[in-house]
């Protein structure tokens, strides 16, 4: 038996369980609701990125690379080369790797990269990246930029880097991963790694929308 606290007067204990079930199956929509809206938006922001493509033959004042493997960094050396954008920013490069390094690997030119290519080694996650970036940017005082990096990781690449700079022009240069159904159900781990993704821009949202950093 409980008790009311105004009357003083045992509930039945029946009631009790009611209320309990009740109650609890309040929470139980409520959590499979949020299931569904994180399904919703995962197939949304899938399909967003699966959808990406590079611009064709884009211009701008520099270009921007975060790093995260050497396909991204050589696809922004292209860039460079092609007259895409005049300097070029390698974000949050391992402090043991060189610029003489990247140069070999990309078999790139000892005079392009004493003239137009920086080096950043501070930045240790993507919210570095965007200090990283966007005080190169101030620095150089460009306008417009070319941001380099995987399809998935675009959308929160994006978010940070104009939460702190809001007055540049970023054009999305995606490196395009295979996101068909067939080579996903293929490679489990790349599905790991767009959830992950989908999480942290998430996170990453909701700290915008809310002010609270998580």
């Amino acid at each position: 038996m409980g008790e009311d606290m105004r009357t003083g007067r045992e509930f039945p204990r029946g009631r009790l369980i009611r209320v309990a079930r009740y109650f609890l199956r309040i929470v139980g929509f409520g959590i499979l609701a949020l299931i569904g809206l994180f399904a919703c938006g995962f197939l949304i922001f899938f399909g967003h990125i699966a959808s990406m493509k590079a611009p064709v033959n884009p211009k701008a004042d520099a270009i921007v690379v975060l790093t995260g493997g050497y396909q991204r960094v050589d696809l922004g050396v292209q860039l460079l080369e092609s007259g895409a954008g005049r300097r070029l920013l390698i974000s949050g490069v391992n402090p043991a790797t060189t610029s003489n390094h990247i140069r070999l690997l990309t078999k790139s030119t000892t005079g392009l990269f004493e003239c137009c290519v920086d080096i950043g080694h501070d930045a240790l996650d993507t919210a570095g990246n965007a200090s990283e970036t966007a005080r190169w940017i101030r620095a150089h005082n460009f306008r417009t930029v070319i941001l380099v990096t995987n399809n998935y990781h675009m959308p929160r690449s994006l978010a940070e880097i104009r939460r702190i700079d809001d007055r540049s022009d970023l054009i999305p240069y995606p490196v395009e991963e295979g996101l068909s159904l067939t080579e996903i159900s293929q490679n489990p781990m790349l599905l790991r790694t767009i959830a992950s993704e989908y999480v942290k821009f998430l996170l990453v949202q909701s700290r915008d929308w809310t002010g609270i950093t998580l």
